[in-house]
């Protein structure tokens, strides 16, 4: 009989790591209140890009928050997003413009108001429908738990296209809010 696999036994096993080293909670309540309440979207630019940029509000390596991932995605004329899979879910509140996911090879159409759900272990990708104007979406994950739980997988399948497309050559994305209503 061979070695057993660590996912079969019958053993006791450790499902999360322990946390080592200095700790003091003082401090860490000093360190959160002295960070920014309020983080002006006027100060983030748009990274990313030449089809889907994103503006981090909130992300695990700026220690401003310990659950929350945070951050505005703006899919160019007819953009697209690169194809991947993680192990945490997002949820996209679609701000303006139509468009659509594929999740698992299945076709989720959303507009201005929706809210499309990406679950966990998804392979997935998302999609402006309109080649003529821009898409918004508010994505909002609980990826640093995921994170402090070790569950890191995070692959991308197709990375996101470097080229723009013919409606989208010249696009920059909204830097500037010009209307705070989102409308379509």
């Amino acid at each position: 009989m061979g070695i057993e696999s660590h996912y079969h036994s019958k053993k006791d096993r450790v499902f999360v790591r322990g946390i080592q080293g200095h700790y003091n909670l003082k401090e860490e309540l000093q360190r959160l209140r002295a960070l920014p309440r309020v983080k002006k979207g006027s100060e983030l630019k748009f990274m990313d890009g030449p089809q889907c940029y994103s503006r981090h509000y909130i992300e695990p390596v700026d220690g401003l928050g310990q659950t929350l991932h945070i951050h505005l995605e703006e899919y160019g004329p007819g953009g697209v997003s690169q194809k991947h899979g993680h192990v945490n879910e997002a949820a996209f509140y679609i701000l303006d413009g139509t468009g659509y996911e594929i999740h698992d090879g299945v076709r989720y159409d959303w507009q201005a108001g929706d809210v499309a759900i990406v679950h966990n272990n998804c392979v997935h990708q998302h999609h402006n429908a309109d080649p003529d104007k821009p898409a918004r979406a508010l994505v909002l994950k609980a990826k640093p738990m995921y994170l402090f739980l070790n569950m890191l997988f995070q692959k991308t399948v197709i990375p996101r296209p470097t080229e723009a497309t013919p409606g989208g050559a010249g696009f920059k994305p909204r830097e500037e809010e010009q209307d705070y209503n989102h409308a379509g």
